[in-house]
């Protein structure tokens, strides 16, 4: 590619970053940094009714977690600032009264009550909404008059009313629309700020933006950007559209899909790391089989030949599959980090707060015995709860009749507690291996399977069915709990007696 690649992100901050928006981020800053070139990032924050405090903040937060910098914009700067709109409104004045003198624009003087009017007579003789251009015949006397009344208007851009226009989309290809199917749009409100319209080409201009990547939803309004550009004897950028990203029942993405804030995601417990691993899958591809891929390969191969044309299925089950390979492929100590402030949230809703801080040296051990088992960080309470617990219930609802396993009786199954409590407390080392073997041995003298006895053995000390290796489990948990429990196990099954369900 000979042009210097510049590309840009421009948000509006009207609430939480959602998946859609950072795929677009993240799109444009791998085609920067593919090519070498610079990455933006742009407040549009001109829609002043609409913002929502805090929401640059978050924007920012959301890139920041998928450790996607930028070269230019908040925080950083840059020789093109500054990166708010709000802050750049004496361009967009300028660049309004340019096409006004050269007869592209021209004020618009009606109110709202006779646009709405202008609708509903449209409506009803079956024509198609939009303005009909009346302000733009205005003789210069009505003209004056209305400007004497001093009433509020906006700036319209002017549409031809005839022949087409055209770009080569370097995704869907050439695209072209009838001008006379447009009509006169807003570019400058009565508020004096700039519509989208106006305001994206004038700064995507200043800001020498080579490559506008953008979201399918925007490719209708690119006639309208490549007539303002035009009018104003500007060079436009190279446009590329990004495929739409779809629920599983191929409607676009939305709420009722699930989470959409990319910060949901980063407090459900997905890694970063995966969750730009999974969009990147959403429009691009590698190859027809690779899924997996370090960012670093992704940056190496990523060309705008890749991308789909089609929506993209978002789908929920293999992001959950793909961050349970990350977290697999982790170093514990790095994961043990990660999962803490998971952890200590929990510790604190369950009435264990006395337990935060966490024992790091503790956690530490767990850790690795739960990281091939779970796929989001926010699953630990759920997996290790029990290591933290005084008392414990037992699944699925705090009866000690789980502790009778198949082929077995309350008698055998106290008779199991016992030997397992006289093994347990005398054992010379609380080690996983000498204990499996000394109580595979408890087993076989009690005529007992392994599935039996240790099925006993799983639930007294851990109230679970499933749990990670049991041995493992019992040597971090540690002989004083460990003897505690399969103590209290036996006396809760012989307090029930008969009364076991």
């Amino acid at each position: 590619m000979a042009e210097h690649v510049r590309v840009r992100y421009a948000p509006s901050p009207t609430g939480e970053p959602h998946i859609g928006n950072i795929r677009t981020a993240l799109f444009n800053w791998l085609f920067a940094r593919h090519h070498g070139g610079e990455f933006l990032v742009r407040i549009e924050d001109t829609d002043q009714e609409r913002l929502v405090p805090g929401a640059v903040e978050a924007i920012l937060d959301g890139l920041k977690w998928l450790d996607i910098d930028w070269d230019e914009g908040p925080e950083v700067g840059g020789p093109y600032g500054p990166y708010f709109q709000s802050e750049r409104l004496e361009l967009y004045r300028k660049a309004a009264e340019i096409l006004i003198g050269n007869g592209s624009a021209y004020r618009c003087y009606c109110s709202r009550e006779l646009l709405e009017q202008m609708r509903k007579e449209q409506t009803g003789r079956n024509a198609a909404p939009g303005y009909d251009g009346r302000c733009r015949t205005l003789t210069t006397e009505e003209r004056n008059d209305l400007e004497a009344g001093g009433g509020p208007y906006v700036i319209r851009f002017a549409m031809p009313d005839s022949g087409v226009i055209g770009v080569h989309d370097e995704i869907h290809g050439y695209v072209e629309w009838q001008n006379d199917l447009m009509d006169d749009f807003v570019i400058m409100k009565s508020d004096g700020f700039p519509t989208y319209h106006l305001a994206v080409v004038v700064d995507d201009h200043e800001m020498k933006i080579s490559h506008v990547l953008r979201a399918e939803e925007w490719l209708p309004s690119t006639p309208r950007h490549l007539h303002i550009y035009n009018a104003l004897g500007y060079q436009p950028p190279k446009f590329g559209h990004l495929p739409m990203i779809l629920g599983p029942d191929r409607d676009k993405l939305s709420k009722r899909h699930g989470a959409t804030s990319i910060l949901e995601y980063r407090d459900t417990g997905y890694l970063p790391q995966a969750m730009s691993n999974f969009m990147v899958l959403l429009g691009w591809s590698l190859d027809d089989k690779t899924e997996v891929m370090t960012r670093q390969t992704v940056v190496d191969n990523f060309d705008l030949s890749r991308v789909s044309r089609s929506g993209a299925i978002f789908d929920q089950e293999k992001l959950a599959w793909m961050n349970g390979v990350y977290i697999r492929e982790m170093d514990p100590k790095d994961l043990a980090n990660l999962t803490a402030p998971f952890l200590a949230g929990e510790l604190e809703n369950n009435g264990l707060g006395e337990k935060v801080p966490i024992d790091q040296d503790y956690w530490s051990k767990i850790v690795p015995l739960i990281q091939e088992r779970i796929k989001l960080l926010s699953e630990v309470w759920e997996r290790t709860g029990y290591f933290f617990q005084d008392e414990i219930d037992y699944e699925p609802d705090d009866d000690p009749a789980a502790l009778i396993q198949k082929g077995m009786d309350e008698e055998s199954v106290l008779t199991a507690l016992s030997k397992s409590l006289d093994c347990l407390a005398s054992a010379p080392v609380f080690q996983n291996q000498p204990l499996e073997e000394s109580l595979r041995a408890v087993a076989d003298g009690l005529g007992l399977t392994p599935r039996q006895f240790f099925g006993v053995l799983r639930t007294a000390v851990t109230g679970r069915t499933a749990t990670p290796p049991l041995f493992e489990t019992i040597e971090v948990l540690g002989r004083d709990l460990v003897v505690r429990r399969v103590a209290r196990a036996a006396e809760r099954l012989s307090a029930a007696g008969g009364n076991v369900k």
